[in-house]
């Protein structure tokens, strides 16, 4: 088994191929994850930063996003989990659902897409959520830390429409941790996996960090 990159009460991280995890590590109540959509999305970042007045965001540069996950691995993240969350959903070719979760970037009238879509397995109607996240204009300020990190806030949104029964939660493409960031703030335990170093560091530092309780 592979010893844990980072571990709490709350969260455990592994710098590792999940293929290499997921046979040691059980079922989970929820998967809630964005795996690899196969658009190059580091070297996109780059490209699209050109000729803004803010100086782009190096992500460095790496083969994480070359080519979708295959349909058997996704199959087998999904047996190990009841309920399922799949940001990206539309990049793969998963079972027909009623409940799409919608993520309005309020992108404004520009080339980049309007919304994110979070296949799901939910016995819900499709829900919406808005939530800014245009280039460096993003609600909250949020530090972007991952070519494709969504924001914290659409994370608790999508892990609340889980339902309250949901404890443990597993994300095997973690990048920089926000579902292990969600799942600690609402008092879920959650499994991740990333097979890059530098952004299991970030969200190692991420689950490092206290949230104040205000009275």
């Amino acid at each position: 088994m592979t010893e844990p990159f980072y571990k709490d009460e709350s969260v455990v991280i592994y710098h590792a191929d999940c293929r290499d995890v997921l046979p040691d590590i059980g079922s989970f109540d929820l998967l809630l994850t964005d795996p690899p959509y196969g658009i190059n999305a580091d070297n996109q970042a780059r490209i699209m930063s050109r000729g803004k007045l803010a100086k782009p965001k190096d992500y460095g540069v790496g083969d994480w996003d070359g080519q979708p996950i295959d349909s058997s691995l996704v199959s087998s993240i999904r047996d190990l989990c009841g309920k399922q969350i799949i940001f990206g959903g539309n990049y793969y070719n998963l079972p027909p659902t009623a409940c799409w979760l919608v993520w309005d970037k309020q992108n404004g009238n520009n080339d980049f897409a309007d919304c994110e879509l979070a296949w799901t397995n939910l016995k819900k109607a499709a829900r919406l959520k808005v939530h800014l996240w245009n280039g460096m204009i993003r609600k909250n300020n949020e530090t972007r830390e991952h070519p494709t990190q969504k924001p914290l806030e659409v994370i608790e949104w999508a892990l609340s429409l889980a339902g309250d029964d949901v404890e443990t939660i597993l994300d095997p493409f973690a990048g920089s941790g926000t579902t292990g960031r969600a799942a600690k703030d609402l008092n879920k335990k959650a499994v991740l996996i990333e097979r890059e170093e530098r952004y299991c560091e970030v969200a190692a530092k991420r689950m490092a960090q206290e949230v104040f309780q205000w009275q």
